[in-house]
């Protein structure tokens, strides 16, 4: 799997993820109706065009979604157990249709499990920002993450197969 390990992540280090994400018309329509989300700032273009933005906005929980998921292949595949909490989601600019996201990952904080032994404690921080540079999300979570097998713990695993087999 592509995805980093506990011991992987270096608290302070910034992955800047290649994968980008231009945000259609259509993407906005069918994440907003299928959350059941109607408000028309992002439903409806004439009512948008008199708000503060003077145009559709992009639903908010849709941009979440992306920067959390754009850093999944090089950061979490298959190496997370899973979110543990989402913290601190902020959005200082409005996205719109047609605006490219690109993301950043950094990791704030680590810890190893107290109850899990083969698992540790990752806090992250994404930041997704548009073609412009602006920033636009924010979101701060915990992940779950596996640890690498250790040589000892390997080794007792192999020894307690061997008492079994006897």
């Amino acid at each position: 799997m592509a995805g980093m390990y506990y011991e992987d992540f270096v608290v302070g280090d910034v992955i800047k993820h290649d994968v980008t994400r231009t945000v259609t018309e259509t993407d906005n329509l069918l994440f907003t109706t299928l959350t059941m989300n109607v408000q028309p700032l992002h439903l409806d273009a004439e009512f948008s065009k008199a708000s503060i933005y003077g145009r559709q906005i992009v639903n908010s929980v849709f941009t979440l979604g992306v920067v959390t998921g754009v850093p999944v292949q090089e950061t979490t595949l298959g190496t997370t157990l899973g979110n543990l909490g989402f913290r601190d989601i902020e959005f200082p600019k409005p996205v719109f249709i047609g605006d490219t996201l690109r993301v950043e990952t950094q990791a704030l904080d680590k810890r190893e499990s107290k109850s899990r032994p083969d698992t540790g404690l990752v806090g992250i921080e994404h930041r997704g920002y548009n073609q412009n540079n602006e920033l636009v999300c924010v979101v701060r979570r915990t992940a779950l993450m596996k640890r690498r097998a250790s040589e000892p713990a390997a080794a007792e695993v192999a020894s307690r197969k061997t008492e079994v087999n006897v």
